[in-house]
């Protein structure tokens, strides 16, 4: 029980509402993306944990699923955990960051003071 149901998940992503009747396996590859972060919603978790959500996908598709994101982070009372290489994107919505090398913390901290040379040296920007 909780807030999360077909209905709010619709709002969040309309694409599903217009593709209520068709079958998953018959979506798009970010339908389907839009769709597992739904039913991952409609558990009402406290805790949503998103690894690498855009990967692979349109770009129109990657912006849709960032801005549910940034709405998600802003309306939904929930905690978020993105797992993602995409700075651009992250420093949209994080509050904070941390780098991993090899399974070792390399950086951490608020994503606005991530020094340049880290994000070159890691992440390649």
């Amino acid at each position: 029980p909780g807030p999360w149901d077909f209905q709010k998940v619709a709002e969040l992503f309309p694409r599903l509402e217009e593709r209520r009747s068709q079958k998953a396996g018959s979506l798009s590859g970010g339908e389907q993306q839009m769709l597992t972060i739904s039913r991952a919603l409609m558990t009402n978790p406290r805790l949503l944990i998103l690894d690498e959500a855009t990967e692979g996908l349109a770009p129109v598709v990657r912006q849709e699923i960032w801005a549910a994101i940034a709405r998600l982070k802003t309306t939904a009372g929930l905690a978020i955990l993105v797992v993602d290489k995409s700075l651009k994107e992250l420093s949209a919505i994080a509050d904070r960051a941390v780098i991993l090398n090899k399974g070792s913390n390399a950086w951490g901290g608020r994503i606005e003071e991530l020094p340049a040379e880290v994000a070159n040296r890691f992440l390649g920007v």
